[in-house]
């Protein structure tokens, strides 16, 4: 027999519905609605609320929730939690777990069923999964958990990657019932050379949670490997620890946030990931004078960007100020750069700015609270692999005449885990109570203890030591041919449009940022088949050339009708630098000076975006 259709929702169709006490039992009653887009709580006695403070939790801002049990054996009630991040006045998130009280049958068992009901629903609705036409909403409905690999670099940003990684990305991620694993890299291409040795079966997604530089060097692994045309599917994350964090800022656009920086930047993407999803990324493929290759998921760049980003690297330990610096000194330094820029003009116009529409989702992989797991054999990674290696911050959970110490459940299907709301008010008697075991297959994660063997000290404030000026990219084996292109130096086919002349800079982008608060291209999407290259001529003044950077924080700045300002949409392009010296890069990394190629390969990689839209209050 046929499963009945999933039903057909709109913003506001009422799901569920049904009253709950609160917890500690003696707090008001609520009456509970979910919708596909929010919860609504309404406080019914002891006094009914006309207008409800914090009644319309938007599950845009929700990370996960799970059920409860008391451990007194005389609460016959369930209790169901959920965790989210709402902004706050000033407009930055903070995290708050709200507990309700299931007590409206005579049993636990029943009590407990509803409780699972209304979790299995928020969760699907979460990871985009259909719900049932006949209302049937079973823990069935949830498959395993995703497994993700988490690659973090330690250095980025100013060196606070761990310490945000440790109290922000893990809590979060485990709130949402994420299986993960978690690498911290050492050294310069650590993350390529790992990427290279995968098991990649193993893996639902790779993760990154640095700047650019370290998904720069996993895309480029994937490709160099034998496999390269599996690999390459592999979806990849970005969660931004670094300066820039230009791909953070665009997946922070897609998903309908407002722009953000710092920890709110990360707080947005880390609930996108928690959400599931993904989306086709173009790649662009570059070979540079000595015929190596590389990919860039990002930008190339010469002149006044390159310039900046490389001189800003001795400011690393301002983070992202180190560019406001770094442009505020090659104003007071401008150069030009004689060029010749050749591109094939796009056959389709690029789209309008307007907002993308819903996209489909990735199949989710999600429990509420994995049960042990048999082990399995994992391909060996590198000595510096560790499941978890930090103690998570774990509060005395015990409740007032039950002494004896709470259960501990699996986060990743094997080793501890913080029960309940982490350390929220009145948890104390509540324990985990798992919608569903770990199926056959899962990973079992180490001990939360830290690998020591071999693992090499962490400076606590230091950057990656920046390229030397003939720093050169390694050739990238594999990846599809460039049929566009002709060899570097021969002549180019017809079509292809060509200018020469002074340049103060020559941009060509993928997505829409430049940086986490720079839209270069406010209309380029991850899969518009598209380069978008962006060029300023030579004699712009400094006063324009500022105005037009103040602008791109907002993507206005073709709208300044500044003469020296070009744009053209194109599948591929070839700049020969005319100036003996200079600076090129891609994606952020310094490449070798000389004449360089470039096409777009659509879709060629994935990456994990979470649901596109604006998220916004009910009507």
């Amino acid at each position: 027999m046929a499963p009945p259709p999933p039903l057909p929702l709109t913003p506001s169709t009422p799901l569920l519905h049904g009253e709950f006490g609160s917890y500690p039992a003696r707090g008001p009653r609520f009456a509970l609605t979910l919708t596909p887009q929010a919860l609504h709580i309404q406080r019914l006695r002891p006094k009914p609320e006309a207008r409800p403070r914090g009644g319309l939790v938007l599950l845009a801002e929700v990370s996960g929730c799970c059920t409860l049990r008391s451990r007194s054996p005389s609460d016959s009630a369930a209790y169901f939690c959920i965790y989210t991040y709402p902004r706050g006045r000033r407009g930055g998130r903070r995290r708050a777990a709200r507990t309700f009280r299931a007590d409206g049958a005579a049993t636990y068992e029943e009590n407990r069923a509803e409780a699972q009901r209304w979790a299995t629903a928020l969760t699907c609705l979460l990871r985009g999964l259909p719900l049932p036409g006949d209302g049937e909403i079973t823990p069935d409905l949830l498959p395993r958990p995703p497994r993700l690999l988490l690659l973090v670099n330690p250095f980025g940003g100013r060196g606070l990657a761990w310490h945000w990684c440790k109290n922000h990305v893990l809590p979060m991620i485990s709130e949402a019932g994420l299986s993960f694993n978690l690498i911290q890299t050492e050294r310069h291409n650590h993350a390529r050379e790992l990427v290279q040795g995968l098991s990649l079966s193993e893996w639902d997604g790779i993760v990154t949670v640095s700047g650019d530089g370290l998904l720069y060097e996993v895309l480029n692994g994937l490709l160099e490997r034998p496999d390269w045309e599996e690999a390459v599917k592999t979806p990849v994350g970005i969660l931004p620890c670094g300066s820039g964090n230009a791909l953070a800022g665009a997946v922070n656009q897609h998903g309908g946030f407002e722009p953000a920086l710092g920890i709110d930047l990360l707080l947005n993407c880390s609930l996108l990931l928690c959400r599931g999803g993904s989306h086709p990324l173009d790649l662009l493929s570059v070979t540079l004078a000595s015929g190596s290759r590389c990919f860039s998921f990002l930008s190339v760049a010469w002149g006044f960007v390159s310039d900046v980003d490389i001189q800003s690297e001795r400011f690393r330990a301002l983070g992202s100020a180190r560019f406001t610096l770094g442009t505020v000194l090659g104003l007071a330094t401008l150069h030009t750069y004689r060029g010749r820029l050749s591109y094939l003009p796009a056959t389709v116009e690029p789209a309008s700015p307007a907002p993308a529409h819903g996209l489909p989702r990735a199949k989710s992989e999600l429990t509420l609270a994995p049960g042990p797991a048999p082990p399995v054999a994992h391909s060996p990674l590198h000595r510096s692999v560790s499941d978890l290696p930090l103690p998570l911050p774990q509060p005395a959970l015990t409740s007032p005449g039950s002494p004896e110490p709470l259960p501990i459940l699996s986060l990743n299907g094997g080793g501890p885990e913080l029960a309940g709301d982490w350390g929220g008010a009145g948890d104390a008697p509540l324990s985990p109570d798992p919608l569903l075991p770990s199926p056959p297959g899962s990973p079992k994660a180490a001990q939360l203890s830290p690998i020591t063997e071999g693992a090499s000290e962490m400076p606590a404030s230091s950057g990656l030591p920046p390229p030397t000026p003939d720093a050169r990219v390694a050739i990238s084996a594999g990846g599809p041919p460039d049929h566009l292109l002709p060899p570097l130096g021969a002549p180019l086919p017809p079509g292809w449009v060509t200018m020469e002349g002074d340049f103060v800079l020559i941009l060509a982008i993928s997505p829409s940022h430049l940086g986490a608060d720079l839209v270069a291209a406010p209309h380029a999407r991850f899969d518009d088949g598209l380069v978008h290259l962006c060029w300023v001529r030579g004699g712009i003044s400094r006063a324009a050339l500022l105005r037009l950077f103040l602008a791109m924080e907002r993507g206005n700045h073709f709208s300044l009708g500044c003469p020296q300002l070009g744009y053209a949409a194109a599948r591929a392009f070839r700049l020969e630098p005319l100036t003996p010296r200079g600076v090129l890069t891609v994606d952020g990394e310094q490449v070798e000076y000389g004449p360089l190629q470039a096409q777009v390969h659509p879709g060629l990689g994935t990456l994990l975006t979470g649901p596109s839209g604006r998220p916004g209050r009910e009507p």
